[in-house]
């Protein structure tokens, strides 16, 4: 994949098809320590050990409309390629939690991408489900929580066009705001 928020993309996509319905994205750019960081849990269904093991192999794959799996296979071979790591920890009922680094400054690991418009996205595809992502740079920090703008809206959906606009423009801000700052 071109970037990492399509990674990220992806990786919620099969939260998605787990029935989750709480999503949580962190991203984490730490140039100190010179690691970037992708966390993504969800409540999904989960897997047992056995699946959870295998679903970093490109040639498994759960669903029935093909015989092969690449994001988590793809996203790992990246990770590892970058001097970073991945892992998985799921439990049946109990959900997923995806967790991969990089080392920031490496040549080979891919851009992080448009992350502010794949989250907006997401929430804009997928109203009924909830939402948290928290960026990172240096120790700034902006955080999205649409269980919190579902009450501030007071039942007003999040993908109403006057809604979805300022939406944009919020996480568009929020991310550019940490990066800029001292």
């Amino acid at each position: 994949m071109r970037d990492i928020s399509l990674h990220v993309l992806d990786i919620v996509n099969n939260s998605l098809e787990a029935e989750a319905a709480l999503v949580e994205i962190s991203v984490e750019e730490d140039t100190v320590n010179n690691v970037l960081r992708v966390r993504i849990k969800d409540d999904g269904r989960g897997m047992d050990r056995e699946t959870a093991k295998k679903a970093a192999d490109p040639f498994y794959t759960s669903r029935k409309t093909r015989k092969v799996g690449l994001g988590l296979p793809l996203l790992k071979a990246s990770c590892e390629r970058c001097g970073g790591y991945f892992s998985i920890k799921s439990e049946p009922g109990k959900g997923t939690e995806i967790d991969a680094s990089f080392q920031y400054d490496n040549i080979d690991r891919p851009p992080i991408g448009d992350m502010p418009e794949t989250v907006f996205s997401l929430v804009i595809l997928n109203p009924s489900i909830d939402f948290v992502y928290s960026h990172s740079y240096n120790g700034q920090v902006f955080t999205m929580d649409t269980r919190e703008l579902k009450k501030i809206l007071k039942g007003l959906p999040l993908n109403t066009p006057e809604v979805a606009g300022w939406l944009n423009g919020y996480l568009k801000e929020g991310i550019s705001n940490i990066m800029s700052m001292p």
